[in-house]
Parts: C-alpha cells; structure tokens; sequence
C-alpha cells in the first residue's frame, strides 16, 4: 500500500508536469536551474505524497484536474475522474476548483467556443449545486444562521484546537494578511529550530523569492489579459488560501495542506514569467532584424 499511493503521488507529478509544459513554453530558468524541474522535485511535496495517507491521492486528483483543464473536451474523463476524487476526499477542495474553472473560463482571453463554455459552467455549477450539502456540511456553515456567522465560529474553533499541539500558533487575533503570509510562508528559521524545520524554512525562503518575482508593474496587465488557465489557478490559489488561513494555526498541518495549492501559484509565477521572457526574446529579434536591415542599407551605400 506504501508503494501504491507513492505511486499515486508520482502520477500526480506527471500531471502536474505536462500541465506546466504544455502552457510554459519558454525555458524560464530561477538560480540558472529550470524553473519546472526545480519546482517539481521541492521535497516538502513529496513528503506529504509518498505515503499510505490522503496527501497523495489529494493531489493526484488536483494534478488531473489541472491537465484536464487544457482542453476539457478531449480530456474529459481525466477531468471526472480528477474532480470526484478531490470532492470525496476534501469536498470543499472540490468548490475551489468549481469556482477556479468557471471564473477562468469567463475571464479568459482565448475566443473559448460557446459549448465549450456551456459544458465547463453546467458540469461545475451543477456539481456544486448537486453536492452544495455536503460541501457546506465540512465548514459547519448553516445557511439559515448566516453563512459567514457559521464560517467564522468553525474557523475560530478549529484554530483554537490545532493550537494546542506542538507546532500551534494563535492566529486568530490575525489580521487577514498576517494569517495569509503565516499559511504560505512559514515555519521561517524562528519557528522552526529543529533540522526538519530548517529545511523547510529554506524551501518557504525560496516561496518568497518567487513570489516577489510578482511585485512588477507588468503583472497587474499581463493577469488582465492572461489566459483562462492563468485565472483559474490564481483563483483556486487565493480562494482555497484565504478559507485555509483561517483555520490553520498548527504549522505541520499548514505544510501539508499548502502543498494542496502552492502548483497553483507556481503555475501563475511561471506563466508570469514566461511572458516577460518570450516579450524578452520578441524585442531581441525585432532588434536583431533592425540592425541587419541597416547593416543592408550602408552596405547598397
């Protein structure tokens, strides 16, 4: 059973990695090393997915959504399947993904064919409709009481008993962004003395060099204008973050439950920077194209 959902947890990468390739199309390199091959073998993911647990199989149907995701029609199967294993396993994982899907495919610039559009919103607004009991059931939220009432009581509660572990931390006197940067990027060196928590203090340091790699005037435009994949992964990413900030204030599980999201945000950083490069490369022709014709030009001189 440890080999077989090591394995499930290696078909998830697989996923993951033609997803990547098959959108970023350039070489974009970090530290002189390739960006997906780097972000592919961070061992805090393969950690929580090597074995007999929920992780791998969480993130295998994740990662099969993802891929699903390129072209819906043709890889519908792949998609259903990825999809029902994410909602039986983490029913409000399953949401994220809904509301991911159907945002990118209504914001997205590509000229998506009607029924290509029509068979995104009415499989996943009908799924979530169908299952919205039990989705709602996980977070303890009663409608009647107010939604974000009975939200807010189950994340209060919730914070308050992973607390009282080892690695807890009280969170719910946090402000919003405070608890949004504790769920991403720590435990940093303070908080983590041990060996275990150094290492994964370097991989949540190199978190926060990618992501500062977003703070860029050319970012806010280029996520306008991206593609529906680029806005349902920043989707999925800050929703399923703002909802799992509020609960978690034990670092260990927070680990765990991040490496759920984080391909999302990777995959935003990635395109990001792809962009930058192929518009790198574009001027660099446009360049190279100008100063042969002047090379013409004096040369018929």
């Amino acid at each position: 059973m440890m080999a077989l959902f090591a394995w499930f947890g290696y078909l998830a990468f697989v996923f993951f990695y033609i997803f990547f390739k098959e959108n970023i199309k350039t070489k974009v390199q970090v530290f002189r090393m390739d960006l997906i091959t780097l972000l592919l073998f961070l061992p805090n993911m393969h950690f929580w997915t090597v074995a007999f647990s929920k992780g791998s199989l969480i993130l295998l149907g994740i990662s099969m959504f993802a891929y699903g995701m390129r072209v819906p029609q043709k890889r519908l199967f792949i998609l259903t399947l990825g999809s029902l294993i994410v909602y039986h396993i983490r029913p409000h994982m399953f949401l994220f993904l809904g509301v991911g899907a159907v945002a990118g495919y209504f914001t997205g610039k590509e000229k998506v064919p009607f029924y290509q559009k029509l068979l995104v919103y009415a499989t996943f607004i009908g799924a979530l409709i169908i299952f919205s009991d039990k989705i709602l059931a996980m977070g303890n939220i009663n409608l009647e009481e107010g939604a974000i009432e009975s939200f807010q009581d189950f994340a209060e509660g919730r914070a308050a008993s992973l607390s009282k572990s080892g690695s807890g931390i009280d969170i719910n006197s946090y402000p919003i962004v405070l608890k949004l940067v504790t769920f991403w990027f720590r435990p940093l060196f303070v908080d983590a003395p041990s060996a275990m928590g150094i290492f994964v203090s370097l991989e949540n340091v190199l978190y926060i060099y990618l992501v500062s790699k977003l703070f860029d005037r050319k970012f806010i435009p280029y996520i306008k204008n991206s593609s529906s994949l680029v806005k349902m992964s920043l989707t999925i990413f800050l929703t399923s973050s703002l909802a799992l900030a509020f609960v978690m204030s034990n670092l260990g599980i927070a680990m765990r439950q991040k490496s759920q999201v984080m391909y999302f945000l990777f995959f935003v950083i990635g395109s990001f920077l792809d962009y930058k490069r192929r518009m790198w490369l574009r001027k660099r022709a446009k360049k190279k194209e100008l100063m042969a014709a002047n090379a013409n030009v004096v040369t018929h001189a």
